[in-house]
Formats: C-alpha cells, structure tokens, sequence
C-alpha cells in the first residue's frame, strides 16, 4: 500500500494549553486508523490541522508525497482530503441534489448543471453502497441517510483521504452494519480513512490500526492483530478503568405516573409526544432508547418543567402536577441533566463556583433572603461537590467553558446530587465523553439507584442501555413503546423498534 498522508512532528498551542505535542503518524491507502483519546486530548485540533482549518507551530504534513499549505481548507479539499463532522451541515429544506450542488458548485457560476450533479451522485451512490434519493427533502430523511449525504458531499470532490468525527454517534446498530459496509467499500476503492470515536467495541470491529492521544501527546499504538480493548482503554485515560458492575435492584415505590400525555411540537424541541404513558418507580433505572429527534428531548423536558403540556396527566409521589416551571419540578425532587451540557447545563463564561450555586439562589445556606449571597457558604458548598465528584480544575473561578466534558457533566451531575433530588432525568449523561468519565456517570446513577432513587436514563448508546438499565422503553415518532426488561432484549431487536420495525 503506498502511505497517502504522512503527519511529522506537529505540534499547537492555544495560550499556554498544549493541544497538540510532537505528533507523527501516516495513513495508507486502503486503510482505516482510528484515533482515541479522552476529551481535550488533542484529537480534533489535529484533524483541523489536517483539514485545513488550524494553523500548527511548527512540523509538517505530506499528502501523496507532497507538502500540504497550512491553513487553507479549499486546498487541503482540492487535494484529496475531506471530513464529514459529527453534526451535519444540511438545508434541512431543500433536496439532496441541492444540498449536495450547493456544497460542491460555485456561487460565481451562472447556471447549476443539475443533471450532470446527479449523475455524479447516482455513480458515488452506486460505487460505495450510498443508496439515496437525490430528489429526497433533507428534513424526511433519517440520521443514518444524512449522514450518507454527508459523505456522497465528500466523496463528490474525488478525494482521497476521508475522515469520520464520530460517525456513529446517533446511528441504530443496523445503520452502524451499513455505514462499516459504506467504509470497507471507501478502503477497497483504495481511499484511506481516519475515525474518532469514543466507541471502542466499534473501532476494534472496523479498523486496521489504532492511535492513542492524551494530553495532546500520542502515546501508543496498536495494530489490527494485538486489539485488546482493556488495554486501549487504560492508554485512553493513563489507569486502570474500574467499569461499573450491575447488581439486582430492588424496586420500590412509584414515584411519577403518567397518563394520556400529549404534547404539540415546539420550536425548541421539534418532536411532539402522543398518547404517552409511563410510570417510574424508586430503585430503578429506565432506559429510554430512540434515535435523535424522535421525542426523548421533549420527554425530558417536559418532566423537567421546561413544557407545559396539551393534555394528560402527570403524579409525583402520588400528587398531581398542575404547575410546569423548572422551580416547581425542582422543588418536586426532580433533578434534569440535559442532553446539551454546554448550552443548557452550564453558562461557560461564568466561573465553576457560579455555576455550582446556579440552581441554589433560594437556598437559606448559600443565599439571604434579600438575595446575598455568603461567598464562604457558596465556596464551601462547589468545593464539596467537586471533591466528591471528581471534578478537576485549576481554580473555582476559572470559566467553566475551560472544563472537559467529563468534568462539566461531573459537575452537573454533582450539583444536582447535591439537592438529594427523589427522580433523576439524565438525558445523554454519557455523550461524547471518554471511557474514564462514563465509567464514572454510569456508576454515579447505578449508586443513586441503589439508594432508591428514580433515575429515567435516555441514551443512542445501546451498549450502554442495557449495560445500566432495569428495563427498557423505545421512542418512535413521538410514541413510547415498552417497557420491556433489560435482560429480555438485544440491541438488534432495539434497533428495529428504533426505527419503527415490529416490536417484541
């Protein structure tokens, strides 16, 4: 195989944060590296060097054996290198032959070849299995078949080297299978690809070698006939990784019922619900599984108090709710972890001490009743949180926004903890976080459901579903189907029912 892309030495820093150290590597054609690494290890400041977006310090970067300029994302896409990023960047309201003629025609241009587009992309679909429709609306179409979009938009500039920033991230276990498919097809055609994911079964099911970064240092890696996946979890984040182990709950009592939900689709949550019933019960984990959009953020805001809904009815301990402000459900016991942990958990320019007191204005230990805060109490009250949780900073009152994922979700987690909240809503605790930080999320709820807590758990991740969950329900289109218990179900049966096949 000839080496398509060959990284020597490279190196950035942002302010005295060293993202990336001394990094070298190759791709080669036909191949599929994956990159792994915690939160903030330097894995996508290095495919932004790559791609053009970032300029480095100092090293240099060969693609087929020649010199790439730095900094120039048009040149780096004229020479063979493309990237499909995690969130899609599609007109929801146009066609895929639109979407796909505006990401490759340009705008100088007088008039749009739409037929030798198409063309283009019937042959792209056809080479590499991408079945679509180029006259499809975007806004109908599943997770799994934008994401093909996404790639027939890369693979349309004739490139080379293809890069996925976790490309499974939303995706049901049968558009995983398509989309491996869609892959070996990419590396047989002789093009090179580069994965980053968080997901380790995954990485050792699709690719042919393994690179390892931490603290913006590469510093290991493994090829396709030594994969052990305890041991690239422990390059992963520098330890030994103690996973959670499940013990037999013991359910207790109901703590929210509801009845005959129904609630209208929004601007913040697009997804309405329809005809929902549901009970949570003390000593228990729910999973709810679903693909992204099909409801679970409405579910979850709505039994945060963040929607007031149509009709239906909800108890809490036994008591109707008539009331939906986040206040009321708070005051109910009710502790939300939101799918958004950086737009709707935390406000970044604020400090970690800010942030750890958000929801205790009203708290007589933290605040008087004129409003004041006492900075000891305030002080004392974060500093506890963190300890406890493990929350790793350099100062109380550094932002927020400087913390990892893993450390803002542990300060979320933790400061609702700190509430002693009766029912838990974690919606996707775990998302984007390394081996390390999930191990320890997935043990703070298995801890908290040991303690009889409620916890409701919504998650894409179906490994993770049944690995922490009592029973399981499906969102599909607004509706909830289940429960089931989770020892009953396989993540393929999962999958159907994610994408509206025949239930159990």
């Amino acid at each position: 195989m000839h080496t398509l892309l060959e990284v020597e030495s490279i190196s950035k820093k942002f302010g005295d944060l060293s993202a990336n150290v001394n990094i070298t590597f190759s791709v080669s054609e036909g191949e599929i590296l994956a990159v792994l690494g915690e939160n903030g290890a330097g894995k996508t400041t290095l495919m932004n060097i790559i791609f053009g977006h970032y300029l480095p310090d100092s090293g240099s970067i060969k693609f087929k054996g020649s010199h790439i300029p730095f900094g120039n994302t048009k040149e780096s896409i004229n020479l063979g290198i493309g990237m499909v990023h995690q969130h899609f960047t599609l007109a929801e309201n146009l066609s895929v032959l639109e979407n796909i003629a505006i990401g490759n025609q340009s705008l100088l241009g007088l008039s749009i070849d739409f037929k030798k587009i198409e063309k283009k992309i019937i042959n792209i679909s056809d080479e590499f299995g991408l079945s679509v429709d180029p006259h499809a609306i975007v806004s109908d179409l599943s997770i799994g078949e934008k994401q093909r979009i996404e790639i027939i938009k890369t693979l349309y500039g004739d490139c080379k080297l293809v890069i996925l920033d976790e490309p499974t991230a939303s995706l049901t276990p049968q558009e995983v299978d398509q989309l491996f498919l869609i892959i070996k097809s990419m590396v047989k055609a002789g093009l090179g690809v580069i994965i980053i994911s968080h997901k380790l079964d995954e990485i050792l099911r699709i690719s042919d070698r393994i690179i390892v970064l931490r603290n913006g240092e590469l510093t290991g890696s493994m090829e396709k006939t030594n994969f052990n996946k305890t041991i690239l979890a422990e390059m992963i984040v520098g330890k030994k990784i103690v996973r959670p182990i499940k013990k037999e709950g013991r359910k207790k009592e109901k703590l929210i019922n509801i009845r005959a939900l129904n609630v209208s689709p929004n601007i913040g949550s697009p997804m309405g619900l329809s005809d929902i019933n549901f009970e949570l019960f003390g000593g228990e984990i729910h999973g709810i599984a679903g693909v992204s959009g099909n409801g679970q953020r409405t579910f979850a805001e709505f039994l945060a108090g963040h929607i007031w809904p149509d009709s239906g009815d909800i108890f809490v301990s036994g008591n109707h709710v008539n009331k939906f402000t986040p206040e009321e459900f708070m005051n109910l016991g009710i502790a939300y972890i939101p799918e958004d942990r950086n737009s709707d958990g935390v406000v970044g320019e604020l400090s970690i001490l800010e942030n750890g007191i958000l929801t205790e204005t009203r708290n007589p230990m933290i605040a008087n009743q004129f409003g004041f805060l006492n900075r000891k109490r305030s002080k004392d009250f974060v500093s506890e949180i963190c300890e406890r949780n493990d929350v790793r900073f350099q100062s109380l009152n550094q932002p927020a926004r400087l913390l990892s994922g893993g450390n803002i979700q542990k300060l979320l987690i933790g400061r609702w903890l700190k509430r002693n909240p009766q029912i838990i809503v974690a919606c996707q605790p775990t998302r984007g976080l390394d081996e390390g930080a999930i191990a320890s999320v997935q043990s703070l709820l298995l801890t908290e459901r040991d303690r009889g807590r409620a916890v409701l758990f919504i998650t894409e991740d179906l490994d993770e579903l049944l690995l922490v969950s009592d029973v399981v329900s499906v969102m599909f289109d607004g509706k909830l189907i289940g429960p089931y218990p989770s020892e009953e179900l396989e993540k393929r049966e999962i999958g159907l029912m994610m994408t509206g096949g025949d239930v159990l």
